[in-house]
């Protein structure tokens, strides 16, 4: 009997050592990313958090503990204000298109028709190109006199419009060039969770004499929850973090600075233009929690869903 213990406590013992020297392998596998990503994202985050409490520059001076004097000016600052609305309406007027048109295409190019892979590679081909690309393509089109768009608005008897520095379009010419720009994206989640729907439930309700329209309604778009809810939230981080195009348009383009600066925008001017790094380290603190709340809300609206469900 005491052998027979003796031998069980052996094994265990032996158990534990090699479960304890692949804990140990697997940590040593991890070590690298994870030196990465503390030397690369949480101290760079730490370093600003900290940034955003002195007078911090990049010309040298000596910096000064400020307190929370950087975001009581934030917080009074009217553009800070007006770069926060114009990424908000940004994000209003592209997150409908973007979701909606990414699925009507995507239905579209599921379809068994002719040349389905043309379809499907020109809806994503635009998605590809980097930003700079994409704001000189749109800067080209918008342009007054040999500008595409305005060239065939002439040619249809209608006059010119100043698409990239009138204030009143100026936002909507940036929206209709990001859609075009990044609807690839969404299109092609869509097209990989219509793929994942069964034909067979299509085929039961087609010989139960449901139409086209009817399985899109009843069958599709339910079967499409949790795609819809990725794809918007990926959709708002993405268009509230935008800045590639509106700077660039902003630069080359001429477009209207006063209504289409974006946050990230003001934050990169303040930062690397006015070398004012701890009030820009502020101002991407409150940007930052505003974002975070964003995602907590989405999230308890999908978790709520998916109990429902």
């Amino acid at each position: 009997m005491a052998a027979r213990v003796e031998s069980a406590g052996v094994a265990q013992t032996k158990k534990e050592g090699a479960r304890g020297r692949t804990d140990l392998a697997g940590y040593l596998f991890i070590a690298p990313f994870m030196l990465a990503y503390a030397a690369f994202l949480i101290f760079p985050v730490l370093l600003g958090l900290r940034m955003s409490f002195f007078n911090a520059s990049l010309v040298g001076a000596d910096s000064q503990f400020l307190g929370f004097a950087n975001y009581r000016e934030l917080f009074g600052d009217p553009d800070f204000w007006g770069s926060l609305w114009h990424t908000i309406l940004f994000t209003l007027l592209s997150t409908p298109p973007l979701v909606i048109l990414a699925l009507i295409f995507a239905l579209l190019a599921n379809r068994a028709i002719p040349a389905r892979w043309f379809f499907r590679l020109s809806f994503f081909a635009p998605w590809v190109l980097p930003s700079s690309v994409v704001a000189l393509i749109w800067v080209w089109l918008y342009q007054p006199g040999f500008g595409l768009i305005n060239g065939y608005l002439v040619a249809l008897g209608l006059p010119e419009v100043a698409w990239l520095p009138d204030e009143s379009v100026a936002m909507f010419s940036v929206v209709i060039a990001t859609v075009w720009w990044t609807l690839g994206f969404n299109f092609i989640l869509y097209l990989a969770g219509l793929q994942e729907i069964p034909q067979d439930i299509y085929d039961a309700a087609a010989t139960d004499g449901a139409g086209p329209l009817s399985q899109i309604r009843w069958i599709t778009i339910p079967l499409l929850t949790r795609t819809t809810l990725l794809v918007l939230t990926l959709q708002i981080f993405a268009s509230l973090n935008v800045f590639d195009q509106i700077y660039i348009m902003n630069t080359t383009g001429g477009l209207n600075y006063t209504a289409t600066r974006s946050i990230i925008q003001y934050v990169y001017e303040q930062g690397f233009t006015s070398y004012r790094v701890g009030f820009a380290s502020a101002m991407s603190y409150v940007f930052f929690m505003l974002v975070l709340v964003v995602g907590l809300a989405q999230f308890a609206v999908s978790s709520r869903r998916r109990e429902n469900a």
